[in-house]
């Protein structure tokens, strides 16, 4: 169950870092480019699949750190539903969480893609300098900032909804054993 976001944005991570780096380092040699092209097409699925499951109104990562330290997101809860042993009662709150998390994240999400495109067009456009730069970032990051605290503030209602005996067992079911210092 945690393996597929994680390998995905663990995946995501590398190729980031490790393209450039790859298609920087030449290697001591000439090549066709075939492999770096193979590694920006990856990257550029990878991100295809961010995107749309960000445009979804799904978290993909951006309340990894709640989920990972105790703090449940409504999704997950209610995919082990049966195994926390969640009351017909609290299906219904967390159900509606959920929807309500969705709701929210829907536009907040437009509003970061928008954010990225236009990020993107001022490099196509060739009208790059430092200050068109900045404030498309700027604008790129308070969107991303606005579309993570509706997932992480699911999180914290989830996590509210839940005894402290469904919290232990979501853990476990997520995380496995806690980990020994």
């Amino acid at each position: 169950m945690r393996s597929v976001p994680l390998v995905v944005g663990l995946t995501l991570g590398v190729a980031v870092v490790a393209v450039p780096a790859f298609a920087q380092s030449g290697h001591g040699h000439q090549h066709s480019g075939a492999p770096e092209a193979q590694a920006h097409r990856r990257v550029d699925a990878m991100q295809k699949e961010f995107d749309q499951v960000v445009a979804d109104g799904r978290g993909f990562g951006l309340a990894f750190a709640a989920d990972q330290n105790g703090y449940p997101g409504p999704l997950h809860v209610l995919e082990l539903k049966d195994a926390l042993g969640l009351t017909p009662d609290q299906e219904a709150r967390v159900r509606a969480l959920y929807q309500a998390m969705l709701a929210d994240a829907r536009p907040r999400a437009a509003r970061l893609a928008a954010a990225e495109a236009r990020l993107r067009a001022v490099f196509a456009t060739g009208t790059a300098d430092k200050a068109a730069v900045s404030a498309a970032v700027a604008d790129t990051e308070a969107a991303r900032a606005a579309l993570r605290l509706a997932h992480l503030g699911a999180h914290l209602e989830t996590r509210d909804l839940l005894t402290e005996a469904q919290r232990r067992s979501y853990q476990q079911l997520r995380w496995g054993p806690p980990s020994r210092p």
